[in-house]
Order: C-alpha cells, then structure tokens, then sequence
C-alpha cells in the first residue's frame, strides 16, 4: 500500500519548481562575491530568489539575510537581546528567550512588552494562530509562511524568521526578514557577505531553491489550493471526533494554520500512535518529544494547561496540498481502528 505523508509542518516534500531552480544553479562555476562574468551570474541568482522571497512574504523595502535555516536566524536575531518568550515556542527561539510569558488555555500569549518579545505567528504542533502587537522585536513565521496570506511589512514586527522546507524549498536555507535600518550584531564574522551580517559564501544552490519555493507557494495561495487542504483537515477531524470520544482536538475553536490537526487520547503515548500509524503506511509526528532517551510531555500543551496524560499523547496530522480526501478517510478509519483496540486493552 502506497505510503502517506502527513507530517508536512516537520518537513514539506520539495516543489518540482526548487528542484528545477537548484539543478540549474548547480551548473554555475562563480563565487556571488567574485566580479567576473561567472560570479556576476551566481550573484544574479541569490538576488533573484531574494527578490521572489522578498514579493511572496509581502517584504518589499526590507532587508533578506539568508541563513543556514531559521535557527540561525533566530540566533541571529536574538543573541544577548534578553528578549521574552512564551513556552509554545519552538525550541529554537526558546534557547534565547526568557520564558516568563503566560499561555492561555486557548494558545494564546499575553504580551506586556512587545519591543523586548518574540512571538510566534502560529505554532507548529498545534497550528494555533497568534495576533501579533504593532513593534514585536520577533516573530518566528516558518510556519505561517507559504500557507498563510501575511505579509512582513503588514505584520509590525522589527524581525521574522522563515525556513525553505516548511513550503516545499530544501533543507538547510533559512533568512532573517528584517525592518531596513535595524541594528545587528553579526554572529559569523568573516568575508563580510550578506550585508555583513551573516559571512561566509552564500548557499547558491539552496537559495536558488528557497526563491523558487517561495514563489511557488505565493501561487499557491492565490489559487486557492490552502483552503482545499483546510477542508480536507476538517474532515479529518470530523470524522476523528464522531469516532472517538475520549480524544481532546486541541485549538478547536482557534484560528489555525489550514492544515494542521493536533489531538490527544489521555493515557495512549503519542510516540506509540506515530510507531503504529507509520507501520500501517502513515507519517505524522507526535505532540511530545524525546531527550536522552526520556519521553516528556510536550511543553506546548502543558503550557496550555493540559496534564502530563493528555500532553504526552498528543501527535500532530499536517496535511499538504497533495493530500487527498482518499488519503484523510483512510487515516481515519485506520486511527480509529487502533484507537478501539487501545481501549479495549486499557479496559
């Protein structure tokens, strides 16, 4: 039986169009720093894809460094700052923040101070979607971007962090977006490439693949195909809850990102229900993680306020506009399936 991904807020498969970029971009011999014909048209290929990226995130005027991926832009961005934080971030942003933000049990942050704060736009375990205050120091929007119609300069914040393989670009490329004019401290110091603020050669190939991916899902979204995918994650869901009523479907009355489903069956480990729906053919991710070999509850939930129970048997179903509504029905009926027969031996 053919396979089905549904994991796409871990990693989006990648677009024919950055494959095609970046095959392409394999061929050219220059370095973008070098002033000969060869590194003229390696540097006409990283401004490009900046400017593809700079027109699908709504960022005209602002300034794109490019990153090894959104951790280093968040490092980037955050390193010695003090900035506050909420414990729904991703771990990335939670390295450098001071975690001292409320959560609501509706994944809402309250924010006090939002010069000296890095919120999220929407939270990739949960999908929830945050309302970001005017002057945000930081928004991570890697998931938001590609599936969301938001744009930087509407946004308000100074800075935001975006990644190529959340929208079907390839891994290991990220930028930090950036208010023009905004003071940064360079954390890899050299050669002094991207604007000096982040040396070392540019990731031709990568961004090359980013800029074609971020076009792609700017189309994407025009015609459509995100809220095909949300109604297709809402049968989903439907079809979960009329089955199962011991299942708690969390950010059901949020705003959430269209393709993202997070739900948990107290006292059933989500890293059992991923073992179990990955050997039936099924790639998804669960809601709590694992450290040292250690399984914890996840820190997004218990920051919503639910128990150790419920967060470690949260997993997460995020769907992609190649999902089928074939593709929905027989997770369903397969999760259900397994979900009889966990109460059946928890009876």
């Amino acid at each position: 039986m053919k396979r089905v991904y549904l994991d796409h807020n871990a990693t989006a498969p990648l677009r024919p169009e950055a494959r095609a970029a970046m095959i392409a971009a394999m061929d050219l011999a220059g370095n973008p720093s070098s002033v000969h014909a060869e590194g003229r048209a390696a540097k006409a290929v990283v401004e490009r894809a900046r400017a593809q990226i700079a027109i699908a995130f709504g960022a005209d005027g602002a300034d794109i460094v490019f990153t090894s991926g959104a951790t280093e832009a968040a490092a980037l961005a955050m390193s010695g700052r003090g900035l506050q934080g909420a414990a729904i971030e991703h771990d990335a942003v939670r390295a450098w923040a001071n975690e001292v933000l409320p959560v609501s049990k509706d994944g809402q942050v309250t924010v006090s101070d939002p010069a000296f704060t890095a919120l999220q736009l929407a939270n990739s375990e949960t999908g929830i979607i945050q309302t970001l205050p005017s002057d945000l120091a930081v928004t991570d929007a890697t998931q938001a971007f590609g599936k969301l119609p938001v744009a930087f300069n509407w946004l308000g914040a100074e800075m935001a962090l975006i990644s190529a393989h959340k929208l079907g670009g390839p891994k290991g490329i990220g930028a930090l977006v950036m208010k023009r004019g905004t003071d940064l401290a360079a954390q890899i110091k050299g050669g002094g490439q991207e604007m000096g603020r982040r040396s070392g050669t540019e990731n031709v190939i990568g961004i090359a693949g980013f800029g074609a991916a971020a076009e792609a899902a700017s189309r994407d979204l025009a015609n459509g195909v995100w809220e095909k995918v949300r109604e297709l994650r809402n049968i989903l869901e439907n079809a979960l809850e009329a089955g199962s009523k011991s299942t708690i479907f969390v950010g059901k009355d949020q705003e959430r990102l269209p393709n993202t489903l997070c739900f948990a069956t107290p006292g059933w480990k989500g890293e059992t229900q991923v073992m179990q729906m990955d050997l039936s053919g099924f790639a998804i991710s669960a809601g709590s993680a694992c450290s040292s070999g250690k399984v914890r509850a996840s820190a997004v939930l218990t920051a919503m306020g639910f128990d150790e129970h419920a967060a470690a048997s949260a997993i997460r179903v995020s769907l992609g506009p190649e999902t089928t509504e074939e593709n929905v029905l027989r997770f369903a009926e397969t999760w259900l399936e397994k979900e009889k027969k966990h109460r059946a031996r928890a009876a």
